[in-house]
């Protein structure tokens, strides 16, 4: 595969970032040990009789607690690919929807945690959150931007498996596709 020629704006920037980097401490290579020397065996003693003690156990170390992955839009963990294909395509049916529009980050925040727990609660798979595409075309809203953090914080992420964006007939980036976790 040929190179392209690297543009001076180019090596700029790479000169620019490359002084912020802090190389990586090295590893010293180990030296071999010097074999043991020979020490003249210890004279025994007389041991006194005493009931030998049981072996000790090795204390149980708990494993870390598992943290689920991070929730971002299209990462579908969890489920076959053929679902993950069919609910990408806006194809799984839509069972719930809550219009975000017009609401303050407060309301929209405490809103979507109470539909999202009763929808699972209901047994609902699949429901769509429209957050709308923001007031200026320069900047996306602030609920588009904030509704993914928010279905990644504890008391949502249990009940949500995946989510990504809405199909364009169905809202497009301006809405959101969640599929809930089944209900146990």
């Amino acid at each position: 595969m040929a190179r392209r020629p690297i543009s001076e704006e180019e090596r700029a920037l790479w000169q620019l970032i490359a002084r912020t980097a802090t190389p990586l401490k090295r590893r010293r290579k180990s030296e071999p040990k010097p074999p043991p020397s020979p020490e003249p065996p210890a004279p025994k003693l007389a041991k006194p009789k005493t009931k030998p003690s049981p072996p000790k156990a090795p204390t149980p170390v708990a494993p870390p607690p598992v943290r689920p992955h991070e929730l971002s839009h299209g990462k579908a963990v969890g489920i076959d690919k053929r679902q993950a294909e069919r609910f990408r395509r806006g194809k799984t049916p839509i069972e719930g929807k809550i219009d975000l529009h017009g609401r303050t980050q407060q309301e929209a925040h405490d809103d979507l945690h109470h539909f999202v727990a009763r929808a699972h609660a209901s047994g609902k798979r699949m429901v769509l959150v429209i957050t709308g595409k923001g007031i200026t075309g320069s900047k996306s809203g602030v609920l588009r931007e904030n509704v993914p953090r928010w279905l990644n914080e504890p008391t949502l992420r249990r009940h949500v498996l995946a989510f990504d964006y809405a199909e364009p007939q169905h809202g497009g980036e301006g809405a959101l596709y969640v599929l809930l976790k089944r209900k146990k």
